[in-house]
């Protein structure tokens, strides 16, 4: 389950689920990249580096592009060579198994 979280599909949230805690977040933490932090038990933040500003904006448009694809949309911040990915479910209040899909997701494109 936990090992194949990129090859998944985020759902549509309905705005009845609750946010992970313990545990559930834990275990799937652990499945991500260890770049990738828990902040505050709500959110999901990575940084990720590159070599000038014209390859972190193509990432940044990888990302968006996935966004879209899986429709669940993080917090995008562009820097010169470096973009920060945050994500969490608005309408949970907090992570769900959706927010650590698209990490994973994520991931695959570097």
């Amino acid at each position: 389950m936990v090992t194949s979280l990129s090859e998944k599909i985020c759902t549509a949230c309905r705005g009845d689920v609750a946010p992970l805690k313990d545990t559930e977040l834990a275990t799937l933490h652990e499945a991500l990249n260890e770049e990738w932090r828990v902040v505050d038990d709500q959110r999901l933040e990575r940084e990720f580096k590159f070599k000038n500003f014209v390859e972190a904006l193509a990432f940044t448009n990888a990302v968006g592009a996935l966004a879209e694809e899986q429709n669940h949309h993080p917090d995008i911040y562009l820097s010169w060579g470096m973009v920060r990915v945050t994500l969490w479910t608005h309408k949970a209040g907090g992570l769900t198994e959706n927010d650590f899909i698209l990490a994973a997701k994520i991931d695959c494109l570097v």
